[in-house]
């Protein structure tokens, strides 16, 4: 194979690198960027790998203290850039794969470029599903795409790779890592081909993928990549790659050389979390508040209910999915207790989109659901066009009131316990049997 490398000093920068901090180290110590945690999901599952949503004390990819549904993060950006004039880009990079679920990174997408066009939007994948989207990159001023990868040899891949879920189907082993080496390349091509600048990030394991570099740098420039990112590996308690060591500075300056001879190598990475914001390296010291007050902001009518529908059985435990409840209980916070109001039924089945929207404005004067599971669709409707807060989750009702209500920890809200409304459901309205 004949590669056209591409010349470090010649690249497609534009005018916003010399204000985006990690695509131009000059910019690092001037200004600053927000990482919004919109993206919960992922596509993918790496051995060293652990997403873990409520460490505030550690600094790595993938870690964030909470979530944000995509008006809440508007809404953060809006605050964060009244009072810190130096924020120039913000970034999408977690916790999970910004296009596992593409419909919320979107809406935030839009919404920035709506109403906040002089900051710099941009992005980090890994590369699975991203080829289908790049238009709507584009469209939404996105010019700057980070991909992780992490090797180009089949064998290599399958060591780091658990799993690959894409349409709809799990896959594993060498047929994972061939579909996510194949997908990466032709995203890294078709991006390359446009008008983006390209970083690639490559996680170094010694002795796993460290002789991966030098190809890995060959056809990122080949496909006209501009800038490339070796990270060290942090290894985690809980992951396959747990007793796995870190490469030393040595190790990774020769690599760093290596890379230098086809692109421009990232020498001042800060392994930034999912929620990062301020200047790399001196992350702002509030916005763990800020980012608490505003996962419980809400919208609309919702923002100063009182009420709250419960999908019940019997009225005391939170154990039915939206889907398949006939009917909800109200309750109404009153002086810090709760009252029983009434019971509501729910709009009829089959009627898809139709149906969601019927019961938010049934709901419409309650502040949230508390349900045991909710498909996607459903989640996005009440979230998105009513403001409503939902919690999915399997317990006592006082104990999601508490949570929506007092701002206390919800002790069973654990998704794993769940048979996981949100994977099967069609969203079509028929109930979880649809």
């Amino acid at each position: 194979m004949t590669f056209k490398i591409t010349n470090p000093e010649t690249t497609k920068s534009n005018s916003n690198d010399a204000r985006h901090p990690c695509f131009d180290k000059e910019a690092k110590g001037k200004y600053g960027r927000v990482h919004l945690p919109i993206a919960p999901k992922c596509n993918i599952q790496c051995n060293y790998c652990n997403r873990d949503y409520d460490c505030v004390n550690e600094s790595r990819p993938g870690v964030t203290s909470t979530l944000l549904k995509p008006f809440q993060a508007i809404e953060y950006v809006k605050n964060l850039t009244s009072k810190y004039d130096n924020i120039s880009v913000t970034g999408i990079a977690g916790p999970g794969d910004a296009f596992a679920q593409p419909d919320v990174v979107f809406e935030v997408l839009k919404g920035m470029h709506e109403e906040m066009p002089q900051l710099i939007p941009c992005l980090s994948t890994n590369g699975l599903d991203v080829f289908p989207y790049i238009d709507d990159l584009e469209k939404y001023g996105v010019k700057h795409v980070t991909l992780t990868i992490n090797g180009t040899d089949i064998d290599v891949l399958e060591k780091i790779y658990s799993w690959v879920r894409y349409d709809k189907r799990m896959y594993r082993g060498r047929e994972a890592a061939e579909l996510l080496h194949n997908n990466q390349m032709k995203a890294l091509k078709e991006l390359g081909n446009r008008d983006f600048v390209v970083k690639v990030n490559m996680v170094v394991i010694p002795g796993i993928n460290d002789n991966q570099v030098e190809k890995v740098a060959k056809i990122a420039a080949k496909y006209g990549a501009e800038v490339m990112n070796l990270i060290p590996i942090k290894p985690v308690k809980g992951t396959v790659f747990e007793n796995e060591r870190e490469p030393t500075h040595a190790e990774l300056a020769e690599l760093k050389k290596i890379v230098a001879k086809y692109l421009k190598p990232m020498t001042h990475c800060a392994r930034c979390r999912a929620d990062a914001a301020g200047l790399l390296g001196k992350d702002l010291s509030d916005t763990a508040e800020m980012l608490k007050y505003y996962a419980n902001l809400q919208i609309g009518k919702a923002a100063s209910s009182k009420r709250v529908a419960v999908a019940s059985n019997e009225g005391i435990m939170v154990n039915m999915h939206l889907g398949e409840a006939p009917h909800f209980y109200i309750f109404e916070e009153e002086n810090g207790d709760y009252k029983f109001i009434e019971q509501r039924t729910t709009p009829q089945r089959g009627t898809g989109d139709e149906r969601w929207i019927r019961l938010g404005e049934t709901f419409s004067d309650c502040k949230g659901l508390l349900v045991a599971g909710i498909g996607e669709k459903p989640l996005k409707i009440l979230e998105g066009k009513f403001g409503m807060q939902i919690i999915e989750m399997t317990g006592l009702i006082g104990e999601g009131l508490d949570g929506i209500f007092k701002g206390k920890e919800i002790r069973s809200l654990s998704r794993s316990d769940m048979q996981q409304c949100g994977s099967a459901c069609t969203g079509k309205g028929l109930g979880c049997c649809g």
